[in-house]
């Protein structure tokens, strides 16, 4: 069964990292940032970024939680609404990737920033 927006057996190209300082560039917590990156899901095309897209869940009764309750928790949220952040320019940028010494180097675009 495929992931919906997925073609099977294709993962998205996600350039972020776990780690990384992010700022988030579109939807209710646009502007936010930099806050970083918790974890990647590449099969979704998905982050999960601390303190952004905080839902409230509802926590069945089990034995190991015999009071059940409610937490709040972060979601992921889709990679395309998030830019790598630069401190030289104190925003987020666009990057590209670069082969140096048989390694791969995320370098911002305007500000020239290596992130790696």
């Amino acid at each position: 069964m495929a992931i919906k927006g997925v073609h099977k057996g294709v993962a998205k190209k996600i350039r972020l990292r776990k780690g990384d300082k992010v700022q988030v560039i579109s939807g209710a917590e646009k502007g936010k940032g930099p806050v970083e990156v918790m974890k990647v899901f590449p099969e979704t095309g998905k982050v999960l970024v601390k303190g952004v897209n905080i839902r409230t869940k509802h926590l069945k009764k089990t034995q190991e939680n015999p009071k059940g309750g409610i937490v709040k928790k972060e979601f992921p949220i889709d990679a395309s609404n998030v830019l790598l952040f630069s401190e030289k320019l104190n925003k987020g940028v666009r990057i590209r990737v670069e082969r140096e010494e048989k390694k791969s180097v995320r370098i911002g675009i305007p500000c020239g920033t290596r992130f790696d």
